[in-house]
């Protein structure tokens, strides 16, 4: 009789076992899917707006990435509008939530920033201001790393872990160091000033662009072919 509850238990558990990475290879399908949508759209979205700059030379068009969670969304809505829904369990639910908290955090930090920045700006003189903006696309690249690897962790995704530390730190470590701003100077230096305009407008879109390929796109590709 015991022995018999014992191989009950133990079936009880493999059945368990199952279910969970059953239900894992589904949220890991979809997730997939929705970091390669999401990179593509990113992408898209930093090539109209390098584009915008380098026709207009506004950097007021960079305000259009707030426009991109709602972009992802729609898109991804009308890609899966005939797909069925996954199922909800811990790991889709774990996965959701940690998507939703860096949204959150995203898009706050982003708006405090630039309200922060344009209240220096008319406050302070021109010297103090350049000491005490604050960037926001380093802490939200870092972020977004985050996001990637810590879905890597729940996903059992090696390459989702990867791709989130290296797109997460490099772009953190792009910004923080100003190589953006050391291309140009050397580019002004060594050919015709017109072009930093132009480099200045279309650098940051790019590096958006690699890193949206690199956390997002790569990624995705990777846990929709694990998951056929």
């Amino acid at each position: 009789m015991e022995e018999k509850n014992n191989m009950t238990a133990e079936r009880s558990l493999e059945i368990i076992t199952e279910q969970i990475e059953r239900s894992r290879q589904m949220v890991a399908k979809k997730t997939g899917q929705s970091l390669y949508i999401a990179g593509l759209c990113i992408i898209g979205l930093a090539l109209i707006i390098g584009i915008c700059i380098l026709l207009t030379n506004n950097m007021a068009y960079y305000l259009l990435y707030i426009l991109s969670p709602i972009v992802i969304y729609g898109v991804d809505r009308y890609v899966n509008r005939n797909k069925p829904k996954v199922p909800d369990s811990f790991v889709s639910n774990m996965v959701d939530k940690t998507w939703q908290t860096f949204g959150i955090f995203a898009v706050l930090f982003f708006v405090f920033v630039n309200l922060y920045d344009l209240l220096m700006s008319h406050m302070e003189s021109p010297e103090v201001y350049a000491r005490l903006v604050i960037h926001p696309f380093r802490i939200i690249l870092l972020l977004f790393g985050m996001a990637i690897t810590i879905n890597g962790y729940i996903l059992k995704s090696r390459w989702m872990v990867v791709c989130g530390i290296i797109g997460g730190i490099g772009g953190f470590a792009w910004e923080s160091f100003y190589v953006t701003q050391t291309l140009v100077g050397w580019l002004g230096n060594y050919t015709n000033s017109n072009y930093c305009g132009i480099v200045f407008g279309l650098i940051p879109g790019f590096i958006i662009a690699l890193f949206a390929f690199i956390g997002m796109m790569l990624p995705g590709m990777m846990l929709k072919r694990k998951s056929l």
